[in-house]
């Protein structure tokens, strides 16, 4: 008999099916150019989306993207460089730079193409005037404990950068540009996908400076400074001419995959939407209500629910344990549902990685919160402690699929069975 789980992983891998480049990329090149085509790009999706262009292009091509360490792809002519996510590093300031310089000296006869995804805003690192890596470093460090959801952290970071927020589209100069996107922010605005390096940013400094302000972030002197200088205002007395922007791949289209792929399994699915912020802990006790609730109205012979539901939730760090907010999400989930016997979960983020661990996610079954109780695990002391890792490898429940060369955000799936006929 087929188990809830193997459904549960079905639906992830239909969602990453949906979001793979070589599948979803190629409807959207356009015509070779007269003149020379160079690929730029970042992201953990940018290695395997420029293979994808190499695999159904019919020109010579140059250029370099930047991905995270381990989300690398072979590439014949496209150069593949590796640096730091989310915390970005040398390599990826190097990178930058060098990525930077093959724009140089372009024509109108020629074309860009730059490959974005979710990851983007760590990889391409261009510090301001004054700016450290250190400084940059730090910030972003802050802002990712301190639950701040992802559109502020890129605004943030937009204006801490000479290649976000649009400046790389001014880096393009007369060539014709066109981006492709795989969108992970909840929304799909451009503008925070990857931090928008080719579109126009509508965000200001003043709202950066609020949101460090917000959090109770105090910005290093070199921050400060720069962030008070009208030359942080991407906007200021610039003529901006975007290039074409196609969207791939996102959250959305990943569910209603996952969503067909349920139905075929006798499954009915409910979308319950594809832009899902805030707390991952007050997410997971939203869903545990409308689950119990559905389940109870559930009678035998019924077809079981599938509920999905994408976004990016956030965990505001207050203890000292690992886990990503995936994880985090999963373990609240439980504790809320309380061993009910019906309802199993799983709940990754699409690139592989839950955080900054080795796992994409995990898999709640009834039983992973009494299981772990019996070995002394108590599963409110590890949501207190941040330490959703710790909690579901002592149960047995990670899991870990490697990097997936793609990036659709947080992906979650609770599957609701209906009560055996007596």
């Amino acid at each position: 008999m087929r188990s809830p789980e193997t459904d549960l992983r079905r639906m992830f891998d239909a969602a990453l099916a949906a979001a793979d480049p070589m599948r979803c990329l190629s409807s959207f090149l356009p015509p070779p150019p007269k003149g020379r085509t160079v690929v730029v790009g970042a992201g953990k999706a940018a290695a395997s989306m420029a293979a994808a262009v190499e695999a159904h292009w019919s020109t010579p091509l140059s250029g370099l993207v930047i991905t995270r360490y381990g989300h690398g792809a072979a590439t014949r002519h496209i150069e593949v460089v590796e640096a730091a996510h989310p915390v970005p590093d040398a390599n990826g300031v190097e990178a930058t730079a060098r990525l930077l310089a093959s724009l140089e000296n372009l024509t109108s006869d020629d074309l860009v193409l730059c490959l974005l995804s979710g990851g983007g805003s760590a990889l391409l690192v261009a510090p301001p005037p004054g700016v450290l890596l250190d400084d940059k470093q730090a910030l972003i460090r802050a802002l990712l404990l301190s639950g701040a959801p992802i559109s502020e952290i890129n605004c943030v970071r937009k204006h801490l950068s000479l290649v976000k927020g649009g400046r790389l589209r001014q880096a393009v100069g007369p060539a014709r540009l066109l981006t492709l996107a795989i969108s992970d922010v909840p929304g799909d605005d451009p503008q925070f996908i990857a931090s928008g390096p080719t579109v126009a940013d509508m965000t200001t400094r003043a709202q950066a400076e609020a949101i460090l302000r917000r959090y109770d972030i105090v910005p290093t002197p070199a921050v400060a400074s720069w962030l008070a200088n009208p030359a942080s205002e991407h906007s200021a007395g610039v003529a901006f001419a975007e290039g074409r922007f196609e969207l791939v791949a996102a959250p959305g289209l990943s569910l209603e995959a996952a969503a067909k792929a349920a139905s075929g399994l006798g499954y009915e699915p409910i979308i319950l939407g594809d832009a899902i912020e805030g707390e991952a802990r007050d997410v997971a006790r939203a869903h545990a209500v409308l689950a119990r609730c559905l389940s109870h109205g559930l009678q035998p012979g019924d077809r079981p629910l599938m509920l999905l539901s994408g976004g990016e939730t956030t965990v505001t760090v207050v203890g000292r344990g690992r886990g990503g907010r995936n994880t985090e999400y999963l373990l609240a989930l439980g504790l809320a549902l309380d061993g009910e016997a019906s309802i199993f979960a799983l709940a990754a983020d699409t690139d592989g990685i839950d955080g900054r661990e080795d796992n994409a996610g995990a898999i709640l079954r009834p039983t992973s919160l009494s299981e772990a109780a019996e070995r002394g695990a108590l599963g409110a002391d590890y949501l207190a402690d941040n330490d959703a890792y710790g909690f579901f490898d002592l149960s047995g429940d990670l899991l870990f699929t490697g990097p997936t060369l793609t990036n659709v955000n947080d992906f979650r799936a609770i599957a609701i069975l209906p009560p055996a006929r007596r």
